[in-house]
């Protein structure tokens, strides 16, 4: 099964306590180049960008990157994620905000992903944000329609967290919300997981790890939901930091091995994506576990898992049409 790459090109992130601003800005230039890289001869490379809602926040949370449309060259396209961040859970505004941005992005949308890990109940996630079920909901159905009216094949979904909890209640409450018309509008559910990051793995038991989580995600946690095996999977954010002890060589190594054996579980689990995260470092001078996740570092030039996953896209993803003569 072929599956679509996809790559966070930004500087900004979350880290466990609030945002982490990258030390040097966003070079569109080197940005594309290494996009263009990365693509080699595969048809589509998607370009992840997030947009928050907050109406009540003041200054908003960042889009990021900024201009995410600059990057869409050579069949790029734009998986769109829009975060909901009102800190009061108040849904005024969110459906159109949804759909405004289907509008404005329509074209050029891949994908637009409703919410942001909203069963991960940290400070700079959605799951600490009151009502983010519904605001899930809402999203998902809007989303869709809009894309609908407008007659742009987009792909809408959500993501999610691994569930290591039985007694964890997101899946229940979303059953219980999850009537016909979201069940209709959902294409794709996410997964962001980062094996080896938070909780460390051997690197001969790293192949194992990724296959329970995965498969546990699609038996056990979206059955909960009432979401079927016909609503695809994809691997939303992955990736693994540098830094001290974290040595580069061991990124690319276990990028190797989560890519393909995601591609090995595609068919059976009905996986259609999988995209890294990030492009390059925040602050490739920093100690912090959060800094370091890029394929490049801060200043652009290239880790070893740069080349490697520029080989696995070419390897495992559809090439572009050669055109007729």
């Amino acid at each position: 099964m072929v599956l679509t790459f996809g790559i966070y090109p930004g500087g900004l992130l979350g880290d466990d306590k609030g945002i982490v601003h990258p030390t040097r800005p966003d070079l569109p230039d080197r940005i594309t180049g290494a996009l263009d890289a990365l693509q080699g001869r595969a048809a589509t490379l998607t370009v992840r960008a997030y947009r928050p809602f907050a109406a009540s926040v003041t200054p908003p949370e960042p889009p990021t990157p900024a201009d995410p449309l600059a990057y869409l060259e050579r069949g790029r396209r734009l998986d769109l994620v829009l975060p909901f961040r009102e800190p009061s859970g108040r849904l005024d505004g969110w459906p159109e905000f949804v759909r405004e941005a289907v509008r404005t992005h329509g074209p050029h949308l891949a994908s637009v992903q409703i919410c942001e890990e909203p069963n991960a109940d940290l400070p700079v996630l959605d799951g600490s944000i009151p009502n983010v079920v519904d605001a899930l909901v809402q999203g998902v159905v809007a989303a869709k329609q809009e894309a609908r009216d407008l007659g742009h094949p987009v792909a809408v979904g959500f993501n999610a967290v691994p569930t290591f909890d039985p007694a964890d209640a997101f899946w229940t409450k979303l059953a219980a919300s999850a009537d016909a018309r979201f069940l209709d509008s959902l294409d794709y559910v996410g997964l962001d997981f980062f094996p080896d990051v938070f909780r460390p793995i051997a690197p001969d038991r790293l192949a194992e790890a990724v296959t329970t989580v995965l498969t546990a995600f699609r038996r056990t946690d979206l059955p909960k939901a009432g979401i079927p095996d016909t609503v695809a999977i994809r691997v939303c954010e992955n990736g693994w930091p540098t830094g001290p002890d974290r040595p580069e060589q061991r990124q690319a190594a276990v990028l190797e091995t989560i890519v393909r054996t995601v591609s090995a579980l595609a068919a059976d689990l009905n996986v259609d994506g999988y995209s890294f995260f990030a492009l390059r470092d925040a602050d490739s001078g920093a100690d912090g576990l959060f800094h370091r996740f890029g394929l490049l570092h801060d200043d652009y030039t290239p880790k070893p898992a740069f080349a490697t996953y520029r080989r696995l896209i070419d390897e495992l993803s559809a090439p572009a049409a050669i055109p007729a003569r």
